[in-house]
């Protein structure tokens, strides 16, 4: 069975990205950033309703080298297709594709203060997290860039600035890309710490690092690209979005945070309360992995995780066969738990796995997708996590 995908280090994507640079603009970036993709252990679908979320970081990044040029335009290149333009034009909708990602980081910066020498870069791309995997490869590339530009512009990177910089990456997503995301995934990507997930309060914006020591344990975190493109854009996304928002309005609270489940049958529509009920026992989810994570648990983390898989199927209706498959196939493979993870609508699985079992059950996984006419999978072994936005050359 072949399909693993490897992290690359830190100096070969480093090289990855300054040799693009250099093929495509003839010189030297004055630097290069990356910035990890990541994969949630629990609190899906929640960010957008004050929610509580508990994201881990890859140790797959996206690198982005960078050379300021203070013009007031980019140039963005990458492996798809390259774009030119002026930062004065970036606004909702434009560019489209992957350029807005980047374009939306320089635009949603301006309107922090920063110098005109900030607008502009020249900028070329390098990575290995899987694209349209539901892992976050869009914020990578906004968090690299982002931390890039604040460097070279002499911005705060501590924890406040970094604050700040996830805003913005948020802003270009929401209104550049037009991906109506919440902000677990930038928050991750710029604030997480190695060896630890990122317990994420969309109330207020907070975090704080939950140690999570998988190998002290003898387990490990299988992460499942079953190759169903994964896509926020084409309107599923946004429609369970209004729903948890009306949902919250009927109710008569600032957000779903604010509900109990004894308050749902007041809603009168049921696919309101099948929305909201996810949402509701979600956030409970991630309470419940929280203390167990706290009293050394973690195994019996797996049927929490199993628990989120089945609500995001029934209840919130964002799986997808691939899904379901590779979830299916790593339970009965002897997995302590599984769920989709992510967006939804294709994307990846994750997988509580006994260390000794991994290969036992990604080759299931793999086996199912094949009796089933489905994309053979591609998998990824958490290890001990990746590293948050970070300056590599």
């Amino acid at each position: 069975m072949t399909g693993w995908i490897v992290p690359r280090s830190d100096t070969d994507l480093a090289a990855a990205a300054t040799t693009l640079f250099a093929a495509e603009f003839g010189v030297r970036p004055d630097g290069v950033w990356a910035a990890p993709g990541r994969v949630n252990l629990i609190g899906e679908h929640v960010d957008y309703a004050e929610g509580l979320s508990l994201p881990i970081a890859l140790p797959h990044s996206t690198a982005v080298a960078v050379r300021g040029r203070g013009d007031g335009r980019m140039r963005l290149r990458s492996g798809l297709e390259p774009w030119d333009g002026a930062v004065a034009d970036v606004g909702p909708g434009a560019p489209a594709g992957w350029a807005a990602y980047l374009a939306g980081v320089v635009w949603a910066l301006r309107r922090t203060g920063l110098p005109d020498s900030a607008f502009g870069v020249d900028a070329a791309v390098a990575s290995t997290v899987p694209i349209g995997a539901g892992l976050s490869s869009s914020a990578a590339l906004e968090c690299a860039l982002a931390l890039a530009v604040a460097d070279l512009s002499g911005l705060p990177a501590d924890d406040a600035g970094r604050a700040v910089l996830a805003s913005c990456c948020v802003a270009a997503e929401n209104e550049v890309a037009l991906a109506p995301t919440g902000g677990m995934d930038q928050a991750i990507a710029l604030r997480g710490q190695a060896g630890h997930a990122l317990l994420v309060d969309s109330a207020d914006g907070s975090v704080a690092a939950v140690p999570l020591d998988l190998a002290a344990h003898g387990l490990t975190l299988l992460v499942i690209d079953t190759r169903a493109p994964h896509r926020l854009v084409d309107g599923q996304y946004a429609q369970r979005r209004r729903s948890v928002e009306q949902a919250a309005a009927r109710l008569g609270v600032p957000s779903l945070r604010h509900a109990v489940v004894g308050d749902l049958r007041r809603l009168g529509d049921p696919v309101l309360t099948r929305r909201a009920r996810h949402v509701v026992g979600e956030i409970g989810r991630v309470r419940e992995t929280l203390r167990l994570l706290e009293s050394g648990r973690i195994r019996d983390v797996g049927a929490v995780l199993t628990a989120s898989h089945v609500s995001l199927r029934d209840d919130f209706e964002v799986s997808c066969p691939e899904l379901d498959s590779a979830v299916d196939a790593a339970l009965a493979a002897g997995a302590l738990g599984a769920r989709m993870t992510g967006g939804g609508f294709g994307g990846s699985a994750i997988a509580l796995v006994e260390e000794g079992e991994v290969d036992v059950v990604a080759g299931q996984v793999h086996s199912s997708a094949r009796a089933s006419g489905l994309e053979f999978p591609a998998f990824l072994r958490l290890g001990d996590g990746g590293r948050a936005a970070r300056r590599i050359a």
